[in-house]
């Protein structure tokens, strides 16, 4: 390392020093959070790259804490004997991981209910847990820091619905504007006598919220678990393959069509088709007609769903600036690169390797070629007839942060590549549709340009090695030093064969005195 800085290269900029070895960092290692809402109750437990944290420990109960509160003003006492059963557990678990105390949030059922402040205490009494209770305000802002830990320089409207609230919050390139809270939970709706009255009820306050808000925003981003429930039956009735609901896109119409086609199924159907519970299902008519109401009244041209919310808030909340303006999805394959790799460290130079193929690239499509050559090695100990396959189905589902669904495709494919010449006849065609022909193509020349470079080198194939790629002429050319030839064995030369194929271009080998 040389100190450059950011503007002078790339040693210090989101492909440089990885952050989460950093002492300042180790404190956001098993972050335990508990997300005491109107509907469940959760603990999450991240772990792994501060910045873009992998899910160590998760687990749900559906309390319904809230419900009935509109009418009684008191909590569920159902949900509370479940709720602290559940908060129990959750503290026990995180004992038993040696972890530093939990944080433990508390939102709209809780802060609204006449025996909230009781129910509080009683969390501290029988489960030594300071259960915090914050404001929908608070709520709004700290979900919208849940997007900006997966969508760095995100702008738009996020809408985060809990089970008797719902939040809006804006975004403009990375920085949070109004926050705002209503009382458009399902839970608290379904108290509201009456279709129309209940149509009408939801578009007042949500026209209300609109003229609060301001400027439109082009893109809605939905976070919480009736709205993923939505995401996740549309991707049913559109027979969409990848069923990560992080970063799943859905256009306003598409929307308005999967919300006419839920009503026809009962709950106990949809729930077999997606695997949802059949709790979370009873609320989804009514949030569907809030949603239906934002869309109408919001007007985004685009739908986006972020599975980062209300408790990656919280996470994002502990991070000093400097790891929040690192790239996610980087910082995370760094971690990966360092933890599983054969070779961690190998990426970076591998990368300098390929750059000659993609000068000409988007700088979005250069971090993703990044993230490629970071992970090239992580599955080295999968069984070598399913490596291609490890490779694939790792990167397409993972907890990926600052990665599309079309990103996540290429990402695998360029990594099932790197262990096998031809993608036909895997198991994985239907998302190849995906994508267009033309990245189809450019994610098997990084695949194959990745496995090329592992054979030139143990340590940096950029100093033994180099590509010169004419595009025009269509001829690709790889220097080797004379003391490297006894490198470029068979199997190296048929590997550089399939690159050049690959480019359909000419293969030349230059050799140095």
């Amino acid at each position: 390392m040389d100190g450059r800085t950011d503007a002078q290269g790339d040693d210090w900029g989101p492909f440089g020093r990885p952050l989460f070895n950093d002492p300042e960092m180790q404190r956001l290692k098993r972050v335990g959070v508990v997300d005491v809402g109107s509907n469940s109750v959760r603990l999450v437990i991240f772990d792994g790259a501060a910045r873009s944290p992998a899910y160590f420990y998760n687990e749900k109960i559906m309390a319904a804490l809230g419900a009935g509160v509109s009418e009684t003003g008191r909590l569920n006492p159902e949900g509370r004997v479940r709720a602290i059963a559940a908060l129990k557990r959750f503290r026990m678990l995180a004992e038993g991981l040696g972890m530093a105390p939990l944080t433990a949030v508390a939102t709209a059922a809780v802060r609204e209910a006449a025996d909230g402040p009781a129910f509080r205490d009683e969390v501290l009494r029988e489960t030594g847990l300071a259960l915090y209770v914050i404001d929908g305000q608070e709520e709004a802002r700290l979900s919208a820091q849940g997007v900006l830990l997966g969508w760095p320089d995100a702008s738009g409207t996020v809408c985060d619905i809990g089970g008797a609230s719902m939040e809006l919050a804006t975004l403009r390139e990375g920085r949070i504007g109004a926050c705002l809270t209503s009382p458009l939970g399902p839970l608290r709706l379904g108290a509201i006598r009456g279709r129309k009255a209940r149509k009408a009820h939801i578009a007042a306050v949500v026209e209300a919220m609109a003229a609060e808000l301001g400027a439109r925003q082009d893109r809605l981003y939905l976070v919480g678990g009736s709205w993923r429930a939505v995401a996740r039956l549309d991707m049913e009735r559109r027979g969409y393959p990848l069923h990560v609901l992080h970063e799943y896109r859905m256009t306003p119409k598409a929307v308005r069509a999967t919300l006419k086609w839920i009503a026809g199924f009962s709950a106990e159907e949809l729930s077999a088709m997606t695997g949802t519970s059949l709790a979370r299902l009873s609320l989804v008519p009514l949030a569907g007609e809030v949603l239906r109401q934002l869309i109408r009244t919001l007007g985004p041209r685009e739908i986006a769903v972020s599975s980062y919310g209300l408790r990656e808030g919280l996470l994002y909340e502990q991070m000093p600036e400097a790891l929040r303006r690192r790239d996610p999805l980087i910082e995370a394959c760094r971690f990966a690169e360092a933890k599983d790799a054969r070779r961690p460290g190998f990426g970076k130079a591998l990368s300098r390797f390929i750059a000659p193929l993609f000068r000409n690239v988007p700088e979005g499509r250069k971090r993703v070629i990044k993230a490629a050559c970071l992970l090239h090695d992580v599955s080295w100990r999968a069984h070598p007839d399913y490596r291609h396959e490890v490779c694939f189905d790792t990167v397409t589902r993972a907890s990926l942060g600052g990665l599309t669904h079309p990103a996540r495709i290429f990402l695998g494919l360029a990594l099932l590549h790197r262990y096998k010449n031809k993608r036909e006849g895997t198991r994985f065609a239907p998302l190849f549709d995906l994508l267009p022909d033309r990245d189809l193509q450019q994610a098997e020349v990084l695949g194959k340009a990745m496995r090329l470079g592992s054979m030139l080198s143990l340590d940096q194939p950029d100093l033994i090695a180099s590509l010169k790629w004419f595009p025009v002429k269509k001829r690709l050319e790889l220097h080797l030093p004379a003391r490297a030839m006894g490198l470029f064995g068979e199997v190296a030369e048929a590997r550089f064969a399939s690159l050049a194929a690959s480019l359909g271009a000419e293969a030349v080998v230059k050799v140095a005195s």
